[in-house]
């Protein structure tokens, strides 16, 4: 007997860090001893681990055996280890072949009859494995296809910790068998979320999908919509019950493009941390749709937890769209604390366990009822709400927060002519969605050498340098400035959206009318 190693992840945030595994079996008082910095799921690895191996037939080693987790400094959380610690053991007892089990990488949770059963987080896992020069992992069967999105890597499938061992002990020259696996299908319109989120997914018939072109009434906040997808802005509505709001929201990720492949790998990464990825649609393609409920607590949104430092809703919706739904029903302290990552496009979580920093680029979009009694009004039938009252209500949403919105919209009642006249001229979300394509388009091309892929995501010093209009089309923007209408940081706004305006009619560059109409988008009015 001697000591056996093998090798394994630990995940922090979204981030992989290869860990040793080494087991030593020698004499003294027989028992497992675990060691490196573990949380209580890992300390319990000892019992699982002893339950498997023996209910797979194999003994298990009467002598001290001692399990370290290296580095020790680094923390270690979940059940993820367990299939490593079982090989490293098995192979210091002599049962397995200690070189087979030196290179690869282990990840799995045992059950106690020495079943693998799923675990979080195997893409980030398998990609930080890859990075470290992995060129086989054994994952559970039902991860497998997770991981198979990596390339240049062998998965090898297992579904017991005996099929295993049996593997392992053959007489293969290969290191490993390569399992057959089935190329995972592209997910369809699939996310996830936490916190009491409702979460927007595929319909199993196509008449069941969200489209555009079941809002009728309200043309100008179909183009609002459209300006929002095409530039990736965020979103401001306030209207009575009923006209459109929600139904607007849901049909916006339908109106976006696809992710693309680095795109849709982060995405799915964080939604595998989360354990909220598909079992049957390891990769996640389209844009994600995340609505927490007015309920949901800062952890909840921004991201935490008690132990393992969870992504919140912020980072569920990376590469999507954030919808709060009577947004001035959230706590205040959930609404502010929206500013940060808007800006910065990543959220730090900061804990005595330390601090994790996910990525958090999405599209905010806020409804709101004008009072808070919510009820249909009228100037011949008014609610009862005071104006005091109404102006308290809306005023949950900070200004700091509502100068970060580039489209503000008021959506009004709409009457019986208006909606049928209206019915002519409503476009399906394929046809807007082609739009948005062609504008995203043109923004790509600008933007070829640049780090940024929209015009959201524009730094200020590019939009006052190379991409600043001329100076005919700044001179609304100019006169507002100083008049107090608009902020330092609105203006910057404003500029975004009216190059997203040039975009979707094909300019060059915004001018006076692409200037004047993005203004108007960010104050709320009509232009």
């Amino acid at each position: 007997m001697a000591v056996a190693r093998t090798r394994c992840i630990a995940l922090v945030g979204v981030t992989g860090h290869p860990v040793d595994v080494e087991a030593d079996v020698g004499s003294g008082m027989a028992g497992l001893h675990l060691i490196g910095m573990l949380d209580t799921a890992l300390s319990e690895a000892r019992d699982r681990v002893r339950s498997a191996v023996v209910n797979s037939r194999y003994g298990w080693p009467d002598a001290r055996i001692t399990v370290s987790l290296f580095p020790a400094s680094l923390p270690k959380r979940g059940s993820v280890f367990d299939l490593a610690i079982a090989v490293a053991l098995l192979a210091a007892a002599g049962i397995v072949p200690r070189a087979k089990v030196a290179e690869p990488f282990f990840l799995g949770e045992l059950g106690l009859d020495g079943s693998l059963r799923p675990v979080r987080g195997v893409l980030p896992a398998v990609l930080a494995a890859a990075g470290a020069g992995a060129r086989t992992v054994v994952v559970p069967a039902r991860n497998a296809a997770e991981a198979a999105l990596v390339p240049d890597v062998t998965v090898i499938p297992a579904l017991t910790l005996g099929e295993l061992v049996s593997r392992l002990r053959s007489d293969d020259p290969v290191n490993l068998p390569m399992a057959e696996l089935t190329p995972p299908a592209e997910a369809p319109d699939s996310v996830g979320g936490s916190g009491g989120a409702r979460l927007l997914a595929p319909a199993d018939s196509a008449e069941l999908v969200p489209d555009l072109g079941d809002v009728a009434g309200q043309p100008f906040a179909r183009r609002a919509l459209e300006v929002c997808a095409a530039g990736g802005h965020n979103f401001w509505m306030l209207g009575q019950p009923g006209t459109g709001k929600t139904m607007l929201a849901e049909r916006l990720p339908t109106l976006l493009p696809s992710l693309e492949r680095d795109e849709a790998l982060e995405v799915t990464a964080i939604h595998s941390v989360a354990g909220v990825l598909p079992v049957d649609r390891p990769l996640l393609t389209r844009p994600p749709f995340v609505a927490p409920h007015h309920t949901a607590t800062v952890a909840a949104v921004i991201g935490g937890g008690s132990g393992a430092i969870r992504p919140g809703a912020v980072s569920l919706a990376h590469r999507g769209v954030l919808f709060l739904d009577e947004a001035p029903e959230y706590p205040t302290t959930v609404l502010d604390s929206l500013r940060q990552p808007i800006e910065s496009g990543r959220v730090t979580v900061s804990r005595a366990v330390g601090s994790v920093t996910f990525p958090a680029r999405f599209m905010l979009v806020l409804a709101a009822n004008q009072c808070p009694c919510a009820q249909p009004s009228s100037p011949e039938d008014p609610c009862r709400c005071t104006p005091a009252v109404r102006r308290r209500y809306l005023a949950r949403l900070s200004g700091p927060l509502l100068d970060r919105i580039d489209v503000k919209v008021t959506l009004y009642r709409s009457t019986r002519r208006e909606l049928l006249a209206d019915r002519r001229f409503i476009e399906p979300s394929r046809v807007v969605a082609e739009r948005v394509l062609i504008a995203r388009g043109h923004a790509a091309r600008r933007f070829a050498d640049r780090p940024w892929r929209s015009n959201a995501e524009m730094p200020t010093r590019a939009l006052h340098a190379e991409y600043r209009p001329p100076p005919k089309a700044m001179a609304p923007l100019l006169r507002c400035l100083d008049s107090g209408q608009l902020s330092a940081r609105g203006l910057d706004r404003v500029l975004r959206v009216a190059w997203t305006l040039a975009d979707l009619g094909g300019k060059d560059g915004p001018g006076v009318a692409e200037t004047n109409a993005a203004l108007g988008l960010w104050l709320g009015e009509e232009r």
